[in-house]
């Protein structure tokens, strides 16, 4: 069965050009130009991606990702303004898995998309280790359990909800549990690139993370800004 694709985009010439580069490349792709039908059709239909655009009749981007991202498991690609960080920072903490600048271009919006969906699909396991024995699919320290084989967290009895891009970093994070990893290490193994000084994609997720986990935002000690450096996952504080 072919991957679905919902590309909502109102410019008609540059959906047609994008979805049919698109369905060249083996995915089964329909387009929505309207933000307020894209809503309802994400939560109806379940497409496995939405492209979504942020400027849209009816109901902007924005308001379209905050209103189904409680209630759409999928993954989330925005299309931006080039250079607009209030966008892109916006969207993805209103839940967006990743971003993408406009004007488009095609090979690195397939690529973005293969890279996401690669991650989303929940691997099935029910050892402790990955299919090799090299990485756990499973962590736990104190009350908080990840689980990579069936991509769920939970802190205590608590379960809690993360986007396809927020359970990557915080398993990236607490695999690499008391060691300081730079925006760049989480760049390059998230996205595949490496940090420009300008993106601003890895400071969001931690900060949604960091509400989403009770961590202190003004003093975290669950995940840790090491000034200069990175973020540091504490082995510690999790009780």
């Amino acid at each position: 069965m072919k991957t679905r694709i919902l590309l909502v985009e109102d410019d008609e010439r540059l959906a047609e050009l994008t979805a049919e580069y698109l369905r060249k490349n083996g995915f089964e792709v329909v387009v929505e130009a309207r933000g307020d039908t894209a809503e309802k059709r994400i939560l109806g239909e379940r497409p496995d991606l939405v492209v979504l655009d942020v400027m849209l009749p009816g109901k902007d981007g924005f308001e379209v990702c905050r209103a189904v991202r409680p209630h759409y498991p999928g993954v989330i690609l925005m299309l931006t303004a080039r250079d607009e960080d209030f966008d892109q920072i916006f969207g993805l903490e209103l839940g967006a898995d990743d971003y993408i600048a406009k004007p488009v271009q095609p090979r690195l919006l397939l690529a973005r998309i293969k890279a996401l969906l690669r991650r989303a699909p929940v691997v099935a396991s029910n050892s402790a280790e990955g299919g090799d024995g090299s990485e756990p699919a499973e962590l736990a320290f104190g009350k908080f359990h990840i689980s990579q084989a069936t991509r769920s967290t939970h802190l205590g009895d608590e379960v809690i909800d993360l986007t396809t891009a927020e359970f990557d970093l915080l398993w990236l994070l607490a695999r690499h549990a008391g060691n300081i990893l730079s925006r760049d290490d989480l760049l390059q193994e998230l996205r595949g690139i490496g940090f420009d000084g300008l993106d601003r994609s890895i400071d969001a997720r931690i900060s949604r993370l960091r509400r989403k986990l009770g961590d202190d935002p003004e003093n975290p000690t669950r995940i840790k800004t090491v000034r200069g450096k990175g973020y540091l996952f504490s082995r510690h504080d999790w009780q």
